[in-house]
């Protein structure tokens, strides 16, 4: 295994080429043996065998235990010098690390749901009374069309018809979002079973017939988070990333969910690409005529 046979040779590195201190040298390989103990419970054991898309998971790991941003900073610090070390010395042809931005990288990676996670968090919810339905609808919606939480909040019923909804985004700029059946469904059910007896031009309401606000929605999404048992850090905006995310595994085009977000740049899209790189690859793979 040469993790360990590098790492010795990254401390005598550290130590005399950089002539950092014990405490600066600790925290370092403290850092980067976290990463490796990772990789292997990945079955990853050569560092020839690591990619950008492993380090990205990684930083998403260290993220869903709730660390701040800076440690999650600092680790990726660590991790660039280590990989810029390894390719120094012709251990790796490629340094994995190198375009991964230090001030942005939690912006890299949003917590994102997986598919089993989203059944599982929108079976949680018993829609057999008004809080339910309207929770089912509202996070049916969210998943179905990555609308941002503020603009769900604002949506009126004239807003929604059975293939699309119209939506005012930032900016007050309107655009118009497809809609899946399952969320027109939960939406009808929620209309049709509890919501004709209030009188209101929003969708989504309380029982006294308010527009629902932001608040309201976090806390019903941690509410039935913690009933699905999903041990991630959670909020409403994370079925926006699961929404942009999972297009983006099934081939969906960038500028199309770039479009579908109410993104002004492209670049606040692109994230996304930093997370499914491995699935484009085995899309690309699988479709395309001279792979």
């Amino acid at each position: 295994m040469d993790f360990d046979i590098h790492l010795s040779s990254f401390i005598a590195y550290l130590t005399t080429e950089k002539a950092l201190l014990d405490n600066s040298v600790e925290a370092y390989i403290r850092d980067i043996k976290f990463l490796l103990n990772f990789l292997k419970s990945k079955n990853i054991n050569s560092l020839k065998k690591i990619k950008q898309e492993d380090i990205i998971e990684y930083l998403s790991f260290l993220k869903s235990r709730n660390l701040a941003s800076s440690t999650i900073a600092r680790s990726l610090v660590s991790i660039k010098i280590f990989f810029k070390f390894l390719k120094k010395e012709d251990v790796i042809k490629t340094n994995v690390s190198k375009y991964l931005d230090v001030p942005r990288i939690w912006q890299l990676v949003p917590s994102v749901l997986s598919y089993s996670e989203v059944e599982e968090l929108l079976n949680a919810i018993d829609s057999s009374s008004f809080i339910g339905s309207r929770d089912k609808a509202v996070f049916e919606t969210i998943y179905a069309t990555g609308i941002r939480v503020s603009e769900a909040c604002s949506l009126k019923i004239s807003d929604i018809n059975d293939n699309f909804i119209k939506v005012m985004g930032k900016g007050n700029k309107e655009r118009i979002v497809p809609i899946g059946k399952k969320a027109i469904d939960a939406i009808d059910r929620y209309l049709v079973d509890f919501r004709k007896d209030i009188k209101s031009s929003f969708l989504f309401v309380s029982k006294n017939g308010k527009k629902i606000d932001r608040i309201t929605i976090w806390q019903r999404v941690k509410f039935y988070a913690k009933k699905a048992d999903i041990n991630k850090d959670i909020s409403p905006h994370t079925l926006r990333h699961s929404f942009a995310t999972h297009l983006l595994e099934n081939g969906a085009d960038l500028r199309l969910i770039q479009e579908m977000l109410g993104h002004a740049d492209i670049s606040t899209t692109d994230r996304y690409t930093h997370i499914s790189k491995a699935h484009l690859k085995k899309s690309f793979d699988n479709f395309h005529p001279r792979p």
